[in-house]
Parts: C-alpha cells; sequence; structure tokens
C-alpha cells in the first residue's frame, strides 16, 4: 500500500488559501482542498500496520505552522504554498518511521502544500500569489494514495494526537 504520513491545514487556513485564483489551463490539474495536506515523510509502498507501530512511538508537542508568504515553484511541474514551522516535527516523524518503507530521503525538509501539477506552463499569474494562513498541527495522520484516471486520492488511515 502506498503511504505518507501527513499534517491537514486547518478548516480556516483551507478558507484562505482556497481565495487563491485557480486559472484553468491546458495540461493543469488542481488538486481539490478536500486533499490537501503537507507530507512529512513519504514511506512508499509499506506495510500500514508497520507504520501505525512505529509512528506510535511519536513524541511531539502540538506546533504553529505557518503558510505563505506566496505560491512558488517547486521543481518544473508544481505550484506549491510553502509551509513553515514544521521542521522538528518531520525530524520526529522521520526519526520513528526510518525502518519503515522506503529510506528517509537525505535531503532537508521542504513544508509545501501542492496547489497544483502542470505539463508545460504554470497557470497565468498563479506563481507569486500572496497567500497567508497559520493553523496550529495537533495531530498528524497516517494517509494511503491511492491512484485513479482522475489523479490521487489520498485516504486517512489513521490519526496520531500530538502532546505536550
Amino acid at each position: 500500500m502506498r503511504l505518507f504520513i501527513a499534517v491537514r491545514p486547518s478548516a480556516a487556513a483551507v478558507a484562505d488559501i482556497d481565495r487563491l485564483p485557480r486559472p484553468e489551463a491546458p495540461g493543469v490539474r488542481w488538486l481539490p482542498a478536500d486533499q490537501w495536506h503537507v507530507t512529512l515523510r513519504f514511506l512508499g509502498e509499506a506495510d500500514p500496520d508497520a507504520a501505525a507501530a512505529a509512528m506510535a512511538g511519536l513524541v511531539a508537542a502540538p506546533v504553529e505552522a505557518v503558510a505563505g508568504p506566496a505560491t512558488r515553484l517547486l521543481g518544473d511541474s508544481v505550484l506549491v504554498v510553502p509551509v513553515a514551522g514544521l521542521e522538528r516535527l518531520a525530524a520526529a516523524v522521520m526519526a520513528v518511521t526510518a525502518e519503515v518503507g522506503k529510506p528517509p530521503e537525505d535531503r532537508p525538509f521542504l513544508g509545501h502544500l501542492t496547489l497544483c501539477r502542470f505539463r508545460d506552463e504554470p497557470p497565468s499569474g498563479a506563481v507569486g500569489a500572496a497567500v497567508s494562513a497559520t493553523f496550529r498541527v495537533d495531530e498528524v495522520v497516517l494517509v494511503r494514495s491511492r491512484t485513479l484516471p482522475g489523479g490521487a486520492v489520498h485516504d486517512v488511515l489513521e490519526r496520531f494526537q500530538l502532546a505536550a
């Protein structure tokens, strides 16, 4: 099963981010707001029971995440909202899940929320759009990712509460 560990933005943060324009263009696929998340660790093909058991060992306090200040490109074909404040939480998740799924990536964590993917050019006016949202993160989720013809669908399998 294809899995990842993530945080979900609050309803208020989703409403703030959802105000961004979403111009339609050929080859552009906007992700629905109910699928928005910030991936803390991609596990790839992994056993959900092993992932849940590893996550049960997570010791981390709630944190404040800050989205913004503007949309930007990630690579050549993804438009994202940067999200700061999750670095230590991501490191804690990496530590407890190091033996689950694919090995952790050897690069710094870059918190972001994916808005759209595109083939050729980013949607007109979408890069650099101002956005600001803050949300409290008091849980992380274990998510299954399924690839369907219309795009990926993410199903929350389990929730893990953060405690001070």
